[in-house]
This record gives structure tokens, sequence and C-alpha cells, in this order.
């Protein structure tokens, strides 16, 4: 009775997540077609994609700064009501423009409501728990990659792209009232007044970051690695997804369509196997072997020929990725202090925003400068150096100390990393 009460919150919270997260796939996809039948144009649906990084890099400078101040509760309920509003608002909109800016707005909340969830899920979770949370909760991720595309389809043929959008601002205001069900972890912790930022405020939380990243170097390596293969080369590499299954390959739509699923099917059965196994698996070598793994099925699926290739490669790097994503979590929450958790999640968010555009751009005109194929071997050989670098690092067995964790979050680690 014990067990089942210490989860009563975490599992509230899990719902919660599991909602909007299945209610978001049905978004992105429902606000791809409305923006392809309003224009007409690939590229104007190109520009959605573009607006995420943009909108991270407009909030994540001084982010941080507001969410360490703040009630996280408070500012997760206040969120989601605030996205709600602005999706219900989206369909009546005709105007591209209007569209374009009304997206870059909710992603901007988006870009704040990460780091505030981060941090209020490390202060509810004891570390006892986290492994257990995370794995859960990515087995739920895993899930919603292939329920929420599957109902969106069902939708469209119900009804249409628009009221997929206002099924995802009911999840968001279901997600509100989740929230609001959940502990006031910080309640009389901060003053009731506004947060009132200012340049030198923000300066000095940034100095406090590159403070703490100076004084914990392993950390840093373990960050700037993990960012390198999982969001910046990742996100590169598959920009050009569909044009390599295409040209490359010569699949058809529905090939491709085939091949997204087996890596839906990698992503359950890898989430899936970690829940089992997550207890008896350090965080470190969840990274470690994740990171090797995910290098290696990327390496697969850049040097097929045909479709089995393709297959395998991305359901061996979307096996791994489950491993990865969860031992990184992990880590995150027991070596990042929580008082400041809000300031290095967006300063980490800053740059890899700006790296994943940059990167983005550079493999797109590449592969129009010379081939898909040779731009997608060569972003993934480099991506292989990150991971290979990574997992090597973390699987020493001098870096076990990485792993021992406190409750405040904070570790000490040796100055050389």
């Amino acid at each position: 009775m014990k067990g089942m009460e210490a989860w009563k919150y975490p599992a509230i919270l899990l719902l919660g997540i599991g909602v909007a997260n299945i209610s978001g796939w049905i978004y992105f996809i429902a606000l791809n077609v409305i923006v392809l039948n309003a224009t007409k144009s690939a590229m104007a649906v190109s520009i959605l994609y573009l607006l995420r990084p943009l909108a991270a890099m407009a909030v994540s400078s001084w982010s941080g700064s507001l969410i360490d101040r703040m009630n996280k509760r408070s500012l997760m309920i206040g969120l989601d009501g605030v996205r709600a509003f602005l999706i219900f608002l989206l369909p009546l909109l005709d105007s591209i423009a209007y569209i374009y800016g009304l997206v870059f707005l909710i992603h901007m909340a988006g870009s704040l409501f990460g780091p505030a969830s981060g941090t209020y899920i490390a202060k509810l979770i004891p570390p006892e728990q986290r492994p257990r949370f995370n794995s859960l909760n990515g087995l739920i991720g895993s899930g919603a990659f292939l329920i929420g595309p599957a109902a969106a389809g069902l939708l469209f043929l119900a009804g249409s792209p628009t009221s997929a959008i206002y099924i995802n601002a009911a999840a968001l205001l279901f997600s509100a009232v989740v929230t609001m069900l959940m502990p006031d972890l910080e309640k009389g912790l901060f003053a009731d007044q506004p947060v009132r930022m200012n340049r030198n405020m923000i300066r000095q939380d940034w100095s406090d970051v590159l403070g703490f990243y100076r004084s914990r170097t392993a950390i840093l390596i373990v960050c700037l690695l993990f960012s390198a293969v999982m969001v910046v080369m990742a996100t590169a590499v598959d920009s050009l997804e569909a044009a390599f299954a295409q040209k490359v390959l010569g699949l058809s739509d529905s090939g491709y369509g085939l091949l997204v699923s087996i890596a839906g099917a990698g992503i359950i059965a890898g989430a899936s196997v970690n829940a089992v196994v997550v207890k008896r698996l350090a965080a470190s070598a969840q990274i470690g072997f994740g990171a090797i793994g995910v290098s290696f099925g990327y390496l697969v699926y850049a040097f097929s020929a045909g479709f089995a290739g393709a297959a395998a490669g991305f359901f061996i790097l979307a096996f791994f990725l489950a491993f990865a994503n969860t031992g990184f979590a992990t880590f995150y929450q027991n070596h990042i202090p929580v008082a400041m958790m809000g300031r290095v999640g967006s300063v980490n968010g800053f740059f890899e925003a700006i790296l994943v555009m940059l990167a983005t751009a550079g493999f797109g005109l590449a592969a129009d400068g010379y081939t898909v194929q040779a731009t997608v071997i060569a972003g993934v050989l480099v991506m292989s150096v990150f991971g290979l670098s990574l997992g090597f690092y973390l699987l020493r067995p001098s870096k076990a100390r990485l792993l021992a964790s406190q409750p405040d979050g904070i570790v000490s680690l040796p100055e050389d990393g």
C-alpha cells in the first residue's frame, strides 16, 4: 500500500503527459495538413519546422531566469492555458502569416514549459523512483509516437484537421487540470509580486550556469556530447529522411510510411525492455550503450541500398534511443542542482537551437550541392564519432562516480572530467 501511495502523484503526472503527447502528435500532423492545403507549398510546411528552434532561441536566453524564480506548478498551469487558447484560435485564421505568428507564440510557450516541467518533475520524484518514472515516461512517449498519427488519420476520416486542432486544445486544458491535482511543492516559497528581470540578472544567471559547468567538467562533457548526437546531428540527418527514402531507396509514400512505422515499433520495443531492466542498469550504462547503439543504427541506415537495410537501421536506432533518453533524463535530474535547473536547461536549449538551425541548413545546402546519400553518410559518420566518444567515456569504470546521486542533485565530480 505504501508503494502505491508513493506512486499516486507520479501516476497522475504520467497520465497528463500521455494525453499531452498523443494530442501533440495529432496537432503536429493536423497543422501540417492545414498549411499544405492552404498554400499547396512544401516550402510553407518546411517553415513550420524552423519556427520551433527560432522560438527556442527567442525564449531560452532569458526563460531560465524566470523559471527558477517562479512557482513551477503555477507556471505550468498558466502555460497550458495559454497554449490551449492560442491553438483554439489557429483554425479561425485565414492568413498564413498570422498562422506562423501564432505557431511561433505556441512554440515560445512550449520552450518555457519544457524546463519548468522538468524542474517540477525533479522536485516531485525522489531519486530512487526516477529511473522507473523516466522509463515509463519514455514508454508513454513511444506509444504516443504510434497512437498520435493513427488517431490523427482517423480524425481526418471522421471530420477534418480543424477538429484535430480543437482536440489538442482540449487536451492541453486537461493537462492543466491534471497539474492542478498535483502538490504545490513551492507554496509560499516565492513572493507574490511578478519577477522583474533585467540584463544584469540574466547576465549573472548565465555566468552562474557557465561557472557550474566549469566546476563540473564531466557533466559538461556528457551534456555536450549527448546534445550533439541526439539533438543536433539527429535532427539534421532526419531532415533528409524523406528525401533519402524517395531518392536513394526509391520508396513510395506508403513505403516510407512503413519505414516510419518500423521505427515506432523499435521505440516501443526499446522502451518496453528498458522499463524491465532499468533497475539493474545504471544511468551511465544506459546512455553509453544507447549512444553506441543509436550510432550503429544510423550507420546501417545511411549505408543501406534498399528497404530491408534501412528498416533494420531504423529499428536498431529507435530501440537504443529509448535507453539513451531514459538514462540521460535520470543523469540530468541527479546531477543538475534543482535550484538552477531552469537556467541550465534554458542555456542548453539556446545553444541547441542555434546548432540545430545551422546543421539543418547546412545539410540542406550540402544535399543540393552533392547528393542526399553522400550528405547523410557524412552526417552519420560525424554523429558516430560523437556517439562512440560519449559511449566509451561513460562506460569507463572511473566514471561510475557520476551516478553517485544526492537528494539535492549536486554531485562531487573531478575537475578534469
